[in-house]
């Protein structure tokens, strides 16, 4: 009989092991493919490396690929220490550009260094309001926040999609949906030829370890994850917690979605995720939940999707291919986890008769 047996803790020395095993293995059944389309693996893998660092242009492409995922990691982040499944980056992301954007295009003759912390402040508020839905459902009602969050990204989604075709329409787009582009006192500065998204990210990354590591309430959030009764009993306000903990989540994501709009896209539009409250689930997950490695975990993340976009070019891949490739390294390194909290345990059922 195979049984499914939770291990004890890891250490961190196998740990590494299984993830470099795991990685090993990903790009070993990756090479297969590539060398099913025709191309030499070890050259796909070169051109993977040089188009995410081969140039400082596209070394600074990473980097803004990693600013995103890092900002909306910490908010995911937070949520999972709660035990509070956070799916909801995305509708939290969008709002946030929403609440920036009312804004930007409100007010766009304000000075810049009164108009971007406005901004700012509207991408906190914008989305840590839409994940305090869920949030006091959650608290009030114990429902499922999963399913809760997912939905609303869908109706954030959908009220953009209004905007970008009704009130919000650029009458100068000839009718095509789209809101009107920010005016340059809008967008976020440079700095080191980087927009200053990266200089705001460390800040938060340091600002959210000290939080969790070294205040009250960081303690309270982690005592709820591990038991919500071991909180009443300890005299912690639980749903007063989990609804300043979640706002807090979604004004991260929030701010991420001020910073694509303002730094990126110079406006608001459906596309203003990419995907990044998806893919920062797995980062953060990744990580650890961990603030200095969510950093790490961006990087090569961003990285890996950089690179997959040059060899797409570089050897006429089609984004399909690209994204499979991406697909399998996740799902060796996503499925390492599995060694490093279970292990598989063969019983041998006694044959009958015998003692």
């Amino acid at each position: 009989m195979i049984q499914i047996v939770k291990k004890g803790e890891t250490s961190k020395k196998k740990k590494i092991l299984i993830h470099i095993s795991a990685l090993f293995f990903a790009l070993l059944t990756a090479s297969l493919f590539i060398l099913l389309m025709g191309h030499s693996p070890l050259k796909v893998y070169l051109s993977m490396i040089q188009g995410a660092f081969g140039t400082s242009y596209r070394l600074s492409e990473t980097i803004v690929k990693t600013i995103p995922l890092v900002i909306t990691s910490l908010g995911i982040a937070l949520a999972f220490r709660m035990k509070f499944w956070n799916i909801g980056a995305e509708g939290q992301i969008i709002m946030g550009a929403f609440g920036a954007s009312w804004f930007a295009l409100s007010y766009p003759h304000l000075p810049s260094w009164i108009l971007l912390p406005l901004m700012a402040l509207g991408g906190l508020i914008g989305g840590g309001l839409w994940a305090l839905i869920p949030a006091f459902f959650r608290a009030r009602f114990r429902t499922n926040e999963t399913i809760f969050t997912l939905m609303l990204n869908y109706i954030a989604l959908k009220w953009i999609t209004y905007l970008q075709n009704g009130p919000w329409k650029d009458p100068g787009a000839l009718g095509f949906p789209k809101i009107p582009n920010f005016h340059e006192h809008a967008v976020l500065p440079r700095l080191f030829g980087i927009h200053i998204g990266w200089l705001i990210a460390l800040i938060l990354v340091a600002l959210s370890a000290l939080f969790i590591n070294r205040t009250k309430k960081g303690y309270e959030i982690q005592v709820i994850g591990e038991s919500e009764n071991t909180a009443r009993y300890a005299g912690i306000n639980v749903p007063g917690t989990i609804l300043t903990t979640i706002f807090l989540s979604g004004a991260l994501c929030g701010l991420t979605g001020m910073i694509e709009a303002s730094a990126i896209n110079k406006t608001l539009s459906v596309e203003i995720t990419g995907g990044v409250g998806y893919t920062a689930i797995i980062t953060a997950w990744l990580a650890n939940l961990k603030e200095p490695l969510i950093i790490v975990v961006s990087f090569l993340f961003a990285a890996m999707i950089q690179g997959s976009s040059y060899i797409q070019m570089a050897f006429q891949i089609p984004q399909s291919a690209a994204e499979i490739l991406q697909g399998l390294i996740l799902f060796f390194v996503l499925g390492s986890e599995f060694f490093i909290r279970y292990r598989i345990h063969i019983r041998r059922n006694p044959v009958k008769g015998v003692s």
